[in-house]
């Protein structure tokens, strides 16, 4: 490889022929198996760049807006700026994040319906004119911190409604209250976004949403306003089916309500999409207790359930569970195995003894012995930043990359040189 002057911050490996992410995680729990048993991340670059490809090919009118708040990992702005996705971020912290890796302000949107004001002058300073608002009073304040905001309405949507105890978005018939008092205020609004969770498996809840957006957007341009951007949300779980059937039930919607010969930019904001399938956590069973079923002792049966203490807990890769998000149902890796085994239920903990340690509260799994392996698809829940959690306490993230997605990476204009400047690539096991 190319030499550099400046020391990478990414060491990928490159894997060749038929070498697999499995078998990079065989691995590095056999090296682990002789040193501490640490806690580990494999990411695979490679899935990002797949996904691109697919996103690509199934929505090519709608450009992505990545959120940073689903996996703030450097190494995947850095991939996603190189392929040309913009971003939307939740506070000061991912706005620097992604100006660090070179993104044009007007590449990036700062959401959240109740921003911090030194947020939206953050924002301002750094010439981020895109900002989300769903009410009157951040309306306000948008005015006085950054005048030269250009906002989109952030609307409400009944998936959204549904499923949030506390709904966020304005609903269609406070919209003209809010492009009126905009109006009065002196700040431009420029389009309208609204949020279809990830969970909602009726896809024809886009009907409703995309025709209040054009009611939203009639009313904006009858009182002046240019409106020019259409933001559809996050609602894509990343595999290939369910964007085909989002894309089957936007695609007549989009073309009825905002052709191409309007001018209009639609965009998106796949953050699961992306990252579901990048980063497999491997985490070490370090305790185990067999849980009784009544005043007597314990004894292993059919009815038996066991508590699981790992190396690494909420505090640490599982954080994203303490803001919410649910920890995904591991797998055993394959060297702790035999056939047949039959499965107990099962709690898994943190290493801390704390009672909010809980990394996940139900599953079924085979008999564990302390030592076992548990394999965690961490995509969108392992690479949260946590000021609790110094630098020395993450596990260790190790990038691996296909040589045939390397090259689809090269195909599509990334290169060492130029667009991905932190990473060097080795040969996998070099």
């Amino acid at each position: 490889m190319k030499g550099f002057t400046d020391e990478p911050n990414y060491v990928v490996e490159l894997l060749d022929g038929g070498t697999t992410l499995e078998d990079v995680i065989d691995s590095h729990i056999y090296e682990q198996a002789l040193a501490e048993k640490s806690a580990f991340v494999v990411a695979n670059l490679g899935a990002l760049m797949q996904q691109h490809v697919l996103w690509q090919s199934t929505l090519p009118l709608v450009r992505p807006f990545y959120p940073v708040k689903c996996n703030g990992s450097p190494a995947v702005i850095e991939i996603l700026a190189a392929l040309g996705a913009g971003f939307v971020c939740a506070n000061k912290a991912e706005i620097s994040l992604v100006l660090n890796h070179d993104v044009p302000p007007e590449n990036i949107i700062l959401s959240g319906v109740c921003k911090q004001l030194s947020h939206i002058k953050h924002a301002a300073k750094n010439g981020i004119n895109y900002l989300v608002c769903d009410n009157e009073a951040e309306l306000c304040k948008i005015a006085r911190a950054h005048p030269n905001a250009r906002l989109l309405l952030q609307l409400s949507t009944e998936a959204q409604t549904e499923e949030a105890n506390m709904a966020f978005g304005c609903s269609l018939k406070s919209c003209r209250h809010l492009l009126e008092t905009a109006k009065e205020l002196g700040v431009d609004v420029v389009g309208v976004a609204f949020l279809v969770p990830t969970s909602c498996k009726d896809s024809q809840v886009y009907t409703h949403a995309l025709s209040d957006a054009r009611c939203v957007f009639d009313m904006g341009e009858e009182l002046g306003f240019n409106m020019e951007i259409l933001d559809i949300g996050s609602g894509f779980s990343g595999s290939e089916f369910q964007l085909k059937q989002v894309h089957a039930a936007i695609r007549p919607l989009l073309e009825a309500y905002f052709p191409v010969t309007s001018g209009v930019r639609v965009i998106a904001e796949p953050g699961t999409f992306y990252v579901s399938s990048s980063f497999t956590l491997a985490v070490n069973v370090i305790g185990k207790k067999v849980v009784a079923s009544d005043l007597h002792e314990p004894t292993l049966n059919d009815d038996s359930e066991f508590l699981y203490y790992l190396n690494d807990g909420v505090y640490g890769s599982f954080v994203g569970k303490l803001l919410g998000n649910t920890i995904p149902s591991p797998t055993v890796h394959k060297m702790s195995l035999t056939a047949d085994e039959p499965v107990f239920s099962s709690s898994l903990w943190g290493p801390s003894c704390d009672t909010l340690d809980q990394v996940v509260e139900h599953c079924l799994l085979p008999e564990l012995t302390v030592g076992d392996w548990l394999i965690f698809n961490m995509g969108t829940s392992g690479q949260e930043e946590s000021a609790a959690i110094s630098n020395s306490d993450k596990p260790p993230v190790y990038y691996t990359i296909s040589t045939g997605d390397w090259f689809e990476m090269q195909e599509a204009g990334i290169s060492l040189d130029t667009t991905m400047k932190n990473f060097s690539l080795i040969q996998y096991g070099l």
